[in-house]
């Protein structure tokens, strides 16, 4: 089988089901449906994806390497690191937002189906942590970060940002912590700052 018209098959079988996912709802598709509308024949399907649960994984990985696109562009700025995580932290708020809410009833499957999207975002939260503590390194090597543990510090910082992305998806929070950027820069971020006075 040629590798890129079977690169080609898969990618079109995930667009196919993201969009209709996002129409009627993961629940409310079923694997015919999605051979269907992609004009190709079940036993097809089955070839790239043994089940809907794996296709929408597939969905759910390939909307997230969007997010992951935003931030390697970020990692490439010669900022400050300090600066650097703040343009982190606000890209990945605004492209997780822009991912969810363009597919319409993943919305939804997003909150409803936590353990499912947890599961396949773990390959990009690995990719996350590396950027983060190439950042938290930056900052060591810099002298402007204290000497901590990258490794677990971009852990704790990849858990603490994901766990604002619920509420930042409410319009009237986002609101909110786009006007405190400062303050929540200093709540998230204060402990990694060497002091100036006592370094």
């Amino acid at each position: 089988m040629n590798p890129t018209k079977t690169s080609i098959t898969r990618a079109n079988f995930v667009n196919v089901a993201r969009e209709l996912f996002a129409k009627k709802g993961k629940d409310n598709v079923t694997m015919l449906d999605i051979a269907n509308e992609s004009g190709k024949g079940r036993r097809t399907l089955y070839v790239y994806f043994s089940n809907k649960d794996e296709l929408y994984t597939a969905v759910i990985e390939n909307e997230l390497d969007i997010l992951i696109k935003k931030l390697e562009e970020i990692m490439v700025l010669r900022i400050p690191p300090f600066k650097k995580l703040e343009v982190y932290l606000f890209t990945r708020f605004e492209a997780i937002k822009e991912v969810v809410y363009r597919n319409g009833s993943l919305k939804a499957d997003f909150f409803k189906n936590i353990y499912e999207v947890e599961k396949a975002r773990r390959p990009i939260d690995l990719k996350e942590i590396k950027m983060l503590r190439q950042i938290i390194d930056e900052g060591i090597a810099d002298g402007s970060f204290k000497d901590v543990s990258s490794q677990w510090t971009a852990m704790f910082m990849l858990y603490a940002f994901k766990g604002l992305e619920a509420p930042y998806m409410n319009n009237s929070v986002s609101l909110h912590i786009n006007e405190r950027r400062i303050l929540i820069m200093d709540v998230l971020l204060n402990g990694l700052m060497k002091d100036v006075e006592n370094p």
